[in-house]
């Protein structure tokens, strides 16, 4: 076990720093990454040795072979007592924003308390049949997810009932690029809880460090690292089953676009939820994709190219154009190392405010608390130029680089 610059406990394993292999198809299996479920069990089980163990979990959390981390748990004999489920619920179908019921897991009996419902944290009745608290969620690697609030509010609650929380860290599925950004307290919300940029280059354990730093949460709090993972390997460079965060994002390509493409939520047009390609395209009936195009490529934007396409959102995906033939822009990663998913939001934005003033209809709630921030809205509304808009970002961006440093886990 280490400690950091920032005092939190890291528990480290052999290998974690070592770098992880070259791509999902020629991963071998010794340089394959270990989430840190595998590396709890293998080098640091003593954290749950005879302790009654409730489990903050979804789809995603499985073994590099794909087993869920309860059976893995279970086959180890770990106390597995409860389990929690964030957004998008334990099975990971529920709609964005839905709801969530707690539930009973037909598999193993066990009690399935919903964080995203009327209840956001876990009650103390269930904390005081409890010793530890795991968080073994995949994050998205964008400032918009939830899963960081969950994880939150799990350490809130365990702070006052003081019992113990260990990450079982995951990768950033999108590496270690920090873009766009910084978001403005005044606009703190649950899909933008800290003040990083919208692509901010962390794993959820590192997140949780920072957050325990921020908001002076009084809580033990272990972080399990992924071993044999550098911050610059994205997910399907690491040999790991690839498992959507969300029904929206299926793939790694719509990760990579997420931090830009999800702003458009707070606008009238569609995103593509329940199109055959969410988050990678933007549309509306009344686009003019031509002109759209035409300003876009002008821009020559680094790492990206830009398409006309047709695509028909599905219900209950889309609640914009659902089941309506829209006209659209998809977006497809040219160089990884080079796109910059929240400039080209930007860009794409300010295009279509300069084409369709009347129709970009701002969602003023919704897109601010996106953007953490009005000012973006504003810029827009104001006919800012995309350069000017993203050049403001500079000065606010390497400052949270500089505050981020001591709760970093990963070499790049």
């Amino acid at each position: 076990m280490a400690h950091g610059r920032s005092g939190f406990l890291v528990v480290l394993a052999l290998g974690a720093a070592a770098c992880g292999g070259g791509s999902a198809r020629g991963v071998e299996p010794e340089r394959a990454a270990r989430p840190g479920l595998e590396v709890l069990l293998g080098d640091s089980a003593g954290l749950i040795t005879g302790k009654r163990v409730g489990l903050v979990t979804n789809q995603t959390g499985v073994d590099a072979t794909g087993m869920s981390d309860v059976d893995r748990l279970r086959s180890a004999g770990v106390r597995l007592v409860a389990l929690f489920s964030p957004e998008h619920g334990f099975r990971g179908t529920a709609d964005p924003g839905e709801a969530v019921e707690s539930t009973t897991d037909s598999a193993t009996g066990l009690p399935i308390y919903s964080l995203y419902g009327r209840n956001r944290f876990p009650s103390d009745s269930v904390l005081r049949g409890l010793d530890v608290l795991l968080v073994d969620l995949q994050d998205a690697g964008a400032r918009y997810y939830t899963y960081l609030t969950t994880t939150v509010n799990v350490m809130r609650a365990a702070a006052k009932a003081e019992r113990q929380v260990v990450v079982l860290d995951r990768p950033n599925p999108i590496g270690g690029l920090v873009q766009g950004n910084v978001l403005d307290t005044a606009f703190r919300t649950d899909v933008g809880l800290l003040a990083m940029p919208m692509r901010h280059g962390m794993t959820l354990g590192e997140q949780a460090l920072l957050a325990k730093n921020d908001f002076g949460l009084d809580v033990d709090l272990r972080v399990v690292p992924v071993a044999k993972w550098r911050r610059t390997t994205l997910f399907d460079q690491t040999g790991l089953p690839f498992i959507p965060p969300s029904p929206n994002l299926r793939t790694v390509e719509a990760l990579l676009h997420y931090p830009g493409t999800c702003l458009f939520e707070g606008t009238a047009l569609s995103v593509g939820r329940g199109s055959d390609a969410p988050f990678e395209q933007v549309g509306a009936p009344w686009l003019d994709t031509t002109a759209v195009l035409k300003r876009m490529r002008d821009a020559r934007l680094p790492g990206v190219a830009f398409h006309g396409v047709a695509f028909i959102p599905q219900r209950p995906g889309d609640g914009k154009f659902a089941d309506t033939l829209v006209r659209g822009i998809r977006l497809s990663v040219t160089d990884r190392d080079a796109y910059d998913p929240t400039v080209t939001a930007v860009h794409l934005l300010t295009a279509i405010q300069a084409i369709h003033p009347d129709k970009i209809g701002y969602i003023v709630r919704h897109i601010d608390r996106l953007a953490g921030t009005d000012r973006l809205r504003l810029a827009l509304i104001a006919g800012t130029s995309a350069e000017e808009i993203v050049k403001g970002w500079d000065a606010e961006r390497e400052a949270f680089l500089a505050r981020r440093r001591a709760f970093l886990i990963y070499p790049e």
